[in-house]
C-alpha cells in the first residue's frame, strides 16, 4: 500500500466521466438528511481499502500555497451559507484526482459537496465543526459526492473516527467564543511522515516557519491537531502542542495572554502568528535554532528580579553567574550556533563558610522558567556496595540525556546542584574513598557525563565547596566546572543589605526600635559572613527576650510583652558575643597588650609611626599588595607587644595573631598546613594582617645541633612572599629575638623593612618607663629607687626589656613595707643575668 493511501485511505467514488467529476449541469444529487445514515454512498464501502497504484502523485518542489490550488467553479449566483445550526450527517469518502487528493492532504484541507455546504460570497474556505469538538478548514468541491468529506489520516485519528464511522458536520463561527480568536503564538512537534522518506540535512526553524504560515495561513488550528504538509518532496508531520489566543482588535495586550493545551481552545493563525518548533521525540528530524526568536524553553522568567531573591551583598557575583551561565541560553539558538559555542556545563562556587553559597543554590530555582533543580549532597553520593557510587552520578543525568535524545537542542535545562562538592571529587590518586579506589571512580564518571563521547549540552552543574584546593583539577578545566565563582565575604554596603533583610520583619512589624542605625551596624560587623550577621540578629534578639523575663524565674514572661522591641544595646550585646570566623584576633591581641605600650623612648614612638606608615601604605597607594615587616630585638623587649598595636590600630577587618602556642605538639606536615590556611583565610578579605610571632620558636630552632623545620622555614619564605589574589592586600609582621639566625637561614631577606625594638638603655628610660606605669606613688620614691639600684650596680646602664621591667615591677610590689628597696635588689639581678 503506498503512502497516500496509507495517509488518506480510499473511500467512495464519486460518479465519474470522462472528464473527471460529473458536469456541473449534471442532476444535483439530494442533501442527505441528519436520520439518513448511510447518506451519500454509491459503492461497496470495501472499496475504499486500497488502489495500489495509488501515490502522492507528481513530486511536490514545494508546498502548494492556498492561492495556487484549484478554486471552485463559478456556478452562477452564490448559494446562500446555511444555518450554523443546521447539521449534516457525513461519511468520508475519497478525492478521486490524484493530484487534487494530494493538494488536499498537505494543505490541510477537507473536501465537502456544495450541496452540503454552500460556497461563501468571498469564496474563502469554510469552517467546520465535527462532531461538535474539532473544526476543519472545507473547500467545497464541484462534483464531490453529496454528503461526504474528504479526511486524510492524520486529521481522521486527530478526530477519532474511522472510515465508516458517521460524522455530524456544521458550519463553525471562530467569533463564537469571544474575540480571541487568533493564534497569538503556536507550538508545533514536527517529525517525518514517512520512515522511508528521511533526510539528514537539518531544518531552519525560520523557514519551516515561514513556509507553514504561507501554506496554513487563515486556518483554524487548536491543541492536538495532526496535519502533514510536503517540504522539498520531503512529507513531514506536525501536531499542535499548546496555542496562545489573542484579540488583534486590542492595541496593545495589557497582560501576555496564557498557553493553553485544551483541545477547545482554537485560533485562526494568521501571517504574525509566532511558531515554535519542537522535534517529534520519535522521529530522527534534526532543527536548527532560529536566529531571531530566542528559545522557547527560556530558563529565566522575563519578570525576574535579583532583590526578589532574598540575598544580600552578592549582586556582583550574581550578575558574573548569569553572564556566564544563562546569558547565552536566553538569545535564539541560531545566533548561538552561528557563534559555534557551546553553553556553559558547570559552575564552581567557593569561598568561606557561612557566606551564601548553598543559599544561592536553594534560590536558583525562583529564577528559572522550567524545572527544579536536583540538589545532592557530596557524601549522599557514596555508597558501600561496589558500582552503586558510579550509578548514582548516571542518575543525575538521566533525565537529561532522555531528553536531549528526544528532542535536542530544544531539551530543557536540566541543573544539579552538588553540595559539598569536596566531598567526593578530591584528587584522583590521593586515597580518597577508604583505599579502595571509589573516590577516583566517582571523579572518573562524573567527568565522563559533563564533558565526555556523548556530550549534553542541557546541564549545568553547579558545584559548591570551602575547599577548592582538595578538587581534581580535570574538574576544574574549560567544558566541565570553567566558571570558577568566589563567593566572599561581604563588603559594607552588602552587610547592609543582609541586616535589612534579616531585620524586614522586624521592620514590618514594628518590634525594632527606632534607634537601631543599619549602616552603623554594617561598619561594625567587618568581615562578618551573612551566616553570621544572621546569627547576629538572632542574639540581640535573645537579649531583648531577656528584658522581659520575669525577675527572679528563668521561663516567666513579663506581662509587658507585647511592647518588646530589639533596640541598639542589644545588638551591642550581640557583637560582644558572636564574632566573626575571619575577623581580628581581639583576645589574642588584648593578651599580647596587656600592659599597654610605655613610651620610655623616642624609639618607641618613631617605632609606632613607622608602623602606621607601613599600615597607610598597605591601605591606600594603588600599586600596594604586600608588605612584610621584621620587629627584631632582645628578648623581651615588647616586640610582641608593638606588633599587636599596630595590627590594633589598623582597624583592618582580618588580623591574626601566628605564634608557636598554636603549635604545639604540631608535627612537621601540620604546622606547614595550618600556616597555609592562616594565609589562605587572610586571601578572602580585602586588608588583612598576618602577626607572625617568634618566627624562631615556629621553625623550632635549637641551638644545640643547630637543628630545625628546614620545610617550615621553607613554607614561611613561600607564604610571606607570596602576592595576594587580586583586590586583597596583606601587610605581614614578624618578630624575632634571634636575627642573626633569620639571616643564616635567608629568613631576614623575605622581608621588605625591618625595626629594631630597644632595651632599656639607662636610668632615664628605666625612670619614664616607671613614671608611665604608676607604679609609684611619689616621684621621691622613685628617684630613691633608682639611686639604691645605681648603688647597687655602680652603673646607669640597664640593659633589659620593658616586659622583664614590668614583671619584676609586678613581683616587688608584694613587698608592700620596703616596695623600693626590693624593686632594686630585683632589677640588678636582672641586669646582671642580661650583661
Amino acid at each position: 500500500m503506498n503512502i497516500r493511501q496509507n495517509l488518506f485511505g480510499q473511500g467512495p467514488k464519486a460518479g465519474r466521466q470522462q472528464g473527471g467529476y460529473a458536469a456541473p449541469g449534471g442532476p444535483p444529487q439530494p442533501p442527505p438528511r441528519d436520520d439518513t445514515p448511510m447518506g451519500g454512498y454509491q459503492e461497496d464501502p470495501r472499496a475504499q481499502y486500497g488502489d495500489p497504484r495509488g501515490s502522492y502523485g507528481a513530486p511536490q518542489r514545494g508546498p502548494a500555497p492556498p492561492q495556487n490550488m484549484p478554486q471552485r467553479p463559478a456556478v452562477g449566483r452564490a448559494p446562500q451559507p446555511m444555518s450554523p445550526a443546521r447539521r449534516v450527517q457525513l461519511r468520508i469518502a475519497k478525492v478521486e484526482d490524484k493530484t487534487l487528493a494530494n493538494q488536499y492532504i498537505f494543505g490541510n484541507l477537507s473536501a465537502v459537496s456544495p450541496q452540503d455546504f454552500p460556497s461563501s460570497r468571498d469564496g474563502s474556505d469554510l469552517y467546520i465543526l465535527l462532531n461538535g469538538m474539532h473544526v476543519v478548514t472545507a473547500r467545497p468541491t464541484q462534483g464531490f459526492p453529496p454528503g461526504c468529506i474528504s479526511l486524510s489520516d492524520p486529521q481522521r485519528t486527530w478526530c477519532d473516527v474511522g472510515m465508516m464511522d458517521p460524522i455530524a458536520a456544521e458550519l463553525y463561527d471562530p467569533f463564537s467564543q469571544g474575540g480571541h480568536a487568533y493564534l497569538g503564538a503556536l507550538d508545533v512537534d514536527v517529525g517525518f511522515a514517512s520512515v522511508k522518506r528521511i533526510t539528514e540535512a537539518p531544518y531552519d526553524q525560520d523557514v519551516l516557519a515561514d513556509i507553514f504560515i504561507k501554506t496554513f495561513q487563515n486556518q483554524v488550528f487548536a491543541p492536538g491537531q495532526r496535519l502533514l504538509m510536503d517540504y522539498k518532496n520531503i512529507p513531514l508531520s506536525f501536531m499542535v502542542k499548546t496555542v496562545q489566543l489573542v484579540d488583534l482588535s486590542l492595541e496593545k495586550q495589557s497582560i501576555a495572554p496564557p498557553t493553553v493545551s485544551r483541545p477547545e481552545s482554537r485560533g485562526i493563525l494568521t501571517q504574525h502568528t509566532p511558531i515554535t518548533f519542537y522535534k517529534d521525540a520519535k522521529s530522527p528530524i534534526k532543527l536548527k535554532g532560529s536566529s531571531k526568536r530566542p528559545a522557547a524553553n527560556s530558563i529565566i522568567a522575563p519578570d525576574f528580579k535579583f532583590e526578589d531573591m532574598g540575598i544580600g551583598g552578592l549582586d556582583t557575583e550574581f550578575s558574573a553567574i548569569f553572564r556566564r551561565a544563562f546569558a547565552s541560553r536566553i538569545f535564539p539558538p541560531g545566533l548561538i550556533e552561528k557563534l559555534g559555542i557551546q553553553h556553559v556545563k558547570g559552575i564552581l562556587l567557593y569561598g568561606p563558610p557561612g557566606t551564601g553559597k548553598t543559599l544561592i543554590a536553594r534560590q536558583i530555582g525562583k529564577m528559572l522558567n522550567s524545572r527544579e533543580p536536583k540538589v545532592i549532597n557530596g557524601p549522599e553520593v557514596l555508597n558501600k556496595y561496589v558500582g552503586q557510587s558510579e550509578e548514582n552520578i548516571r542518575k543525575l543525568f538521566a533525565d537529561a540525556e532522555k531528553e536531549y535524545k528526544e528532542k535536542g537542542d530544544e531539551s530543557g535545562l536540566h541543573i544539579i546542584i552538588f553540595d559539598e562538592l569536596d566531598a567526593v571529587c578530591k584528587q584522583r590518586g590521593s586515597g580518597a574513598g577508604g583505599g579502595t579506589g571509589v573516590g577516583d571512580s566517582v571523579v572518573n564518571q562524573l567527568l565522563s557525563k559533563l564533558d565526555g563521547v556523548d556530550q549534553l549540552n542541557n546541564i549545568l552543574l553547579i558545584g559548591m565547596t570551602n575547599r577548592m584546593d582538595m578538587i581534581d583539577d580535570a574538574l576544574l578545566r574549560p567544558g566541565r566546572l570553567e566558571v570558577h565563582m568566589e563567593i566572599s565575604l561581604p563588603d559594607e554596603e552588602g552587610r547592609a543589605q543582609i541586616l535589612k533583610i534579616h531585620t524586614s520583619k522586624m521592620r514590618d512589624n514594628n518590634v525594632m526600635d527606632s534607634d537601631v542605625n543599619v549602616p552603623e551596624l554594617a561598619h561594625l560587623t567587618k568581615n562578618f559572613s551573612g551566616a553570621e550577621i544572621g546569627g547576629l540578629v538572632k542574639s540581640a534578639s535573645s537579649f531583648a527576650f531577656n528584658r522581659h523575663v520575669k525577675v527572679g524565674t528563668v521561663a516567666g514572661v513579663s506581662d509587658d510583652i507585647e511592647n518588646m522591641k530589639v533596640n541598639r544595646g542589644d545588638f551591642m550585646n550581640a557583637l560582644e558575643e558572636v564574632k566573626a570566623a575571619f575577623g581580628v584576633s581581639e583576645e589574642e591581641l588584648e593578651t599580647a597588650m596587656k600592659h599597654g605600650i610605655l613610651h620610655f623612648s623616642p624609639y618607641i614612638e618613631n617605632i609606632l609611626n613607622q608602623g602606621a606608615l607601613a599600615v597607610d601604605y598597605i591601605k591606600n597607594a594603588p600599586e600596594a599588595s604586600l608588605l612584610s615587616v621584621l620587629l627584631h630585638g632582645p628578648p623581651g623587649s615588647g616586640k610582641t607587644a608593638m606588633a599587636a598595636k599596630i595590627a590594633k590600630e589598623s582597624e583592618f577587618p582580618f588580623i591574626k595573631l601566628v605564634s608557636a602556642e598554636n603549635m604545639i605538639g604540631f608535627s612537621e606536615p601540620s604546622r606547614i598546613q595550618y600556616l597555609q590556611k592562616v594565609f589562605t583565610d587572610a586571601y578572602k578579605s580585602p586588608l588583612n594582617i598576618v602577626v607572625i610571632d617568634n618566627i624562631e620558636r615556629i621553625i623550632e630552632w635549637s641551638n644545640i645541633g643547630p637543628r630545625f623545620f628546614n620545610s617550615v622555614a621553607q613554607a614561611l619564605m613561600v607564604l610571606i612572599s607570596k602576592e595576594p589574589p587580586a583586590g586583597r592586600r596583606l601587610l605581614v609582621i614578624g618578630t624575632t629575638s634571634q636575627r642573626s639566625i633569620m639571616s643564616q637561614l635567608d629568613l631576614k631577606q623575605v622581608f621588605n623593612r625591618e625595626l629594631a625594638i630597644p632595651n632599656i638603655k639607662d636610668h632615664q628610660e628605666l625612670g619614664a618607663a616607671l613614671k608611665a606605669s604608676r607604679v609609684f606613688d611619689k616621684d621621691s620614691d622613685l628617684t630613691s629607687s633608682l639611686n639604691e639600684l645605681r648603688g647597687i650596680t655602680g652603673t646607669d646602664e640597664v640593659g633589659v626589656g620593658i616586659k622583664n621591667v614590668l614583671t619584676t615591677v609586678g613581683q616587688a610590689k608584694r613587698d608592700r613595707d620596703n616596695f623600693a628597696g626590693t624593686f632594686a635588689d630585683m632589677m640588678a639581678q636582672q641586669m646582671a643575668a642580661s650583661n
